[in-house]
């Protein structure tokens, strides 16, 4: 018996001095929302946290290596993507304010406060949310 396979992605908090970076998705689904930078991984070419890696990089410019990255958690609902379902590996890194190049499917690459977040695509902000108690932060 052969069983379907939940497609597995990688998302990538990023905070500097109580700012965190998003994206705005340049593509569907949720096209010009924002997003925590990620995506899916090469298979056969890469680890997980490579992904994370090459995402990031792809999507803001920034280059971290893989041992700046630390797990969060994993997030596996069901519905969480509105194409198929959908298992993300989120890292975090700490990072510190430099300029920002989007590409790939980022339309844009932005600092936000953490108190003062736009609307986020997919599950992002439950996310957060984890993030935030991670950290001791307020979460509203």
């Amino acid at each position: 018996m052969k069983y379907k396979q939940p497609i597995t992605v990688v998302d990538v908090v990023v905070c500097a001095d109580h700012e965190l970076l998003l994206i705005r998705r340049g593509k569907e689904p949720h096209k010009g929302k924002w997003a925590l930078p990620g995506g899916h991984i090469e298979y056969g070419k890469e680890t997980l946290e490579e992904a994370a890696v090459r995402e990031l990089k792809e999507e803001t410019g920034l280059k971290v290596k893989v041992s700046d990255l630390h797990l969060l958690r994993n997030y596996s609902h069901p519905k969480r993507d509105p194409r198929d379902h959908y298992i993300t590996h989120v890292y975090m890194v700490d990072w510190w304010k430099v300029k920002l190049r989007p590409g790939d499917d980022a339309g844009e690459a932005k600092w936000f406060d953490y108190e003062q977040l736009p609307k986020l695509a997919f599950d992002h902000q439950e996310i957060l949310h984890d993030y935030y108690l991670s950290r001791g932060w307020r979460w509203e």
